[in-house]
């Protein structure tokens, strides 16, 4: 191995829109079919090594700290659908679970009978199943990733999906789960969220068009050619992503056609297959809204979760009886209203209880109410279960039918994931017997002697050059002397209203305990601070979400606990693309940067409609093949096409070879121009796995690997390597 960059050549192509005409080097890149390309990207791996080598052995000790501090041998919470409880498992030596039930037993007593059993790691309980050993079924691949796991309502089917290459493309397979027989049939080519329907004798799958856009919902029934399945739904509009699922109530089929910007839900009876799909509301109304049909004091209802007059979104009721009215001649009965402040993200319905989650204060949070009076003057106030931290994520993980408890996932920066039962009173049996605080069923195990007294968590606030306060996370150890300035790893994403919620991390600890800081830019684009926080970070006001993380990297610079000389940047995917155009705009203000398949060639990206996922990203960042104005818009920020002679720090860029969302091709290319086009001479890295997706490598292990690579590369940066 050599630690020389490989050499690449440059063979321009040219690219003409709205009379600009764009002249690319490096386009001769995404032909990955071409021995040499796939030959230039084994160099490049090469190179990164050869310049890395004298981190191999703080890589090792970092994987052996993540290691060292997760229980490998491990279990999820059971989780009861009807007769049985369903779990999986983790084993010292399996980088991927084993999925379990046992059977529930039934006593009459609530409390009890939802009270789910002690499962000892390592330990076979008496009844145990093993549904699928995810470990078994990867032994024969590089790659493996499940994309759907359904148990039918009888218990008797498991579905599952598996992708075998990264490229997100799953096959479906059937298994009896009475006999353990494999069944004939077998379905390639799938998407995520296939499902049996609740008689069990059919399975519904989504499948992608030329560009990989999810774009019919077929359903086979089993012990039938897959040749004669009937497509139930196709969606035409190439912006429009399609998805299917059940109702709540498991008696409608619910099918989603959406895009950032507005939706069409569409509704059939299950009993009857052949039934037309009904609207609920037709997309000429651009609303963007979720569905869910159900029967409430015995009438057919249908509860919407919408912006409709509502930029933060609200919760409504309307009767199923103006199924495909327009929204303006629906009347709607609110159940959550409108407000500036708390965002509504979506609701889950049990037979007793709605359960929504919100965004209040930059958190997720969960409200709770009965479904007896809901939508009338008698509703009852909202109840939101108490934690104690300032700073937390609180999301519904299950909340089935029939079930008298909600469960709830909890975690912070410092504490890790716990599960908890929330028991909805009214949903089941007598309501005074029932506890009316969650109980904790299980906080993740740490190992090593972790305490979350080790470590604190400040949020600050940042100014923007309009103005706008821009939230920010601080994580460090408790015991980092403040008069001491200290690197920060500043990460953002900003970008498709997805917030960077607080989470705990075993793999952040290796960097806290070595003194750095981390720090997260809550930009515009994200949304933290609700729907207007994302719109103005988006399209024609992308430019915010990069000024908005070079104005936080400011605020830190200028706090005495912060080394302004070893902030490092750091994002991944649409994170990525923050990262290169923040390069261009501020290379002197960072130390390094590090960018996970990284978006950096946007423009080229969305200017093919023929590339995986083009048409759908239009309601992100605009149409600039139809609307000039969007063209040059993109193009002052496209990080590719705005590298010139600047002095860019050190940069590490992180692909994958089968990523069908951000191609290899993009971070490949931008790699060559900055090595061209930097006035320093820093390294400058590109590392692609041969063998994995847009999540990189599969398996926890090969994980861990990548993570403890790429942390012994920034804490080389900023000086902490021999720490």
């Amino acid at each position: 191995m050599t630690s020389l960059p490989p050499p690449t050549r440059r063979q321009p192509v040219e690219r003409s829109f709205h009379g600009h005409v764009f002249s690319d080097p490096y386009e001769w890149m995404r032909n990955k079919e071409d021995p040499g390309v796939l030959a230039h990207l084994t160099a490049e791996n090469d190179h990164a090594e050869a310049r890395t080598a004298h981190l191999a052995g703080l890589r090792e000790t970092l994987f052996q700290e993540i290691r060292g501090r997760t229980q490998e041998t491990d279990l999820s919470v059971p989780n009861r659908r009807g007769n049985w409880w369903y779990f999986s498992r983790t084993v010292e030596g399996g980088a991927h679970q084993v999925f379990c039930r046992v059977p529930a037993p039934v006593t009459g007593d609530v409390l009890s009978d939802w009270t789910p059993p002690v499962v000892e790691p390592g330990a076979t309980m008496a009844g145990e199943q093993v549904l699928l050993d995810a470990n078994a079924e990867s032994a024969a691949h590089e790659f493996y990733s499940l994309g759907s796991f359904d148990v039918s309502e009888d218990g008797q089917l498991l579905a599952w999906a598996e992708d075998v290459t990264g490229d997100e493309r799953f096959t479906l397979r059937i298994r009896d789960l009475t006999t353990g027989v494999l069944l004939d049939d077998e379905i390639p080519g799938t998407f995520y969220g296939s499902f049996l329907s609740p008689d069990s004798r059919a399975v519904y799958y989504v499948v992608v068009d030329e560009t990989w856009r999810p774009h019919q919902l077929r359903r086979h029934v089993l012990g039938t050619p897959v040749a004669d399945d009937v497509v139930v739904h196709e969606e035409p509009d190439p912006g429009m992503w399609l998805g299917a699922g059940l109702s709540a109530d498991r008696r409608r089929l619910v099918v989603e056609a959406t895009c950032s910007e507005y939706s069409e839900v569409l509704l059939q009876p299950l009993e009857d297959p052949a039934a037309p799909l009904q609207v609920v509301l037709p997309r000429t109304d651009r609303v963007l809204y979720e569905a869910e049909p159900l029967l409430l004091e015995g009438r057919e209802q249908i509860l919407l979760t919408h912006d409709h007059e509502a930029p933060n979104s609200r919760v409504s009721l309307m009767d199923a009886g103006e199924l495909g009215r327009s929204v303006a001649d629906v009347a709607l009965r609110d159940v959550v209203p409108a407000s500036d402040t708390v965002r509504v993200n979506g609701c889950a319905v049990t037979a007793g209880h709605l359960v929504v989650s919100v965004r209040a204060d930059t958190t997720l949070r969960v409200r709770v109410l009965p479904l007896d009076g809901l939508g009338t003057p008698a509703q009852a106030v909202p109840v939101e279960p108490d934690f104690p931290e300032e700073l937390y994520t609180a999301a519904v993980t299950a909340a089935e039918h029939d079930a008298p408890v909600v469960r709830l996932s909890y975690t912070s920066f410092t504490t890790p994931p716990r599960v908890y039962d929330l028991f909805a009173a009214g949903a089941a049996g007598d309501d005074d017997a029932l506890p009316r605080e969650p109980l904790l069923r299980r906080e993740a195990t740490v190992l090593g002697g972790y305490d979350p007294a080790d470590y604190t968590v400040e949020r600050d606030w940042a100014a923007a050059a309009d103005g706008t306060r821009i939230p920010v996370s601080l994580v460090r150890r408790a015991d980092l002397d403040p008069a001491v300035p200290a690197p920060v790893l500043q990460y953002a994403y900003g970008s498709y209203e997805h917030s960077t919620d607080p989470a705990f991390s075993v793999s952040r600890l290796s960097l806290l305990d070595r003194g750095m800081i981390w720090a997260v830019a809550h930009v515009r684009g994200g949304g933290e601070l609700g729907r207007s926080w994302y719109e103005h970070g988006k399209k024609l006001h992308k430019a915010n979400t990069f000024t908005d993380f070079v104005a936080v990297t400011d605020h830190l610079a200028s706090r005495p606990d912060v080394d302004e000389r070893r902030i490092l940047a750091m994002g991944g995917s649409a994170g990525g693309l923050l990262v290169g155009a923040v390069l261009n705009l501020a290379p002197e203000k960072y130390c390094g940067a590090l960018a996970a398949v990284p978006f950096v060639d946007p423009l080229t990206s969305i200017l093919d409609p023929s590339l995986p996922l083009t048409a759908l990203e239009w309601e992100e960042w605009g149409n600039p093949i139809e609307d000039p104005h969007v063209y040059r818009y993109m193009r002052d920020y496209s990080p590719y096409e705005n590298v010139r002679p600047l002095p860019y720090p050190p940069v590490l860029a992180v692909t994958s070879l089968n990523d069908t969302r951000v191609l290899y091709v993009e971070p490949a290319k931008w790699v060559a121009a900055l090595r061209e086009a930097t006035t320093a001479e820093h390294p400058v890295l590109l590392r692609c796995e041969m063998a994995g997706g847009h999540g990189g490598a599969s398996g926890r292990y090969a994980q861990w690997r990548d993570t403890a690579w790429e942390h012994a590369w920034v804490l080389d940066r900023v000086g902490l390597a021999g720490s």
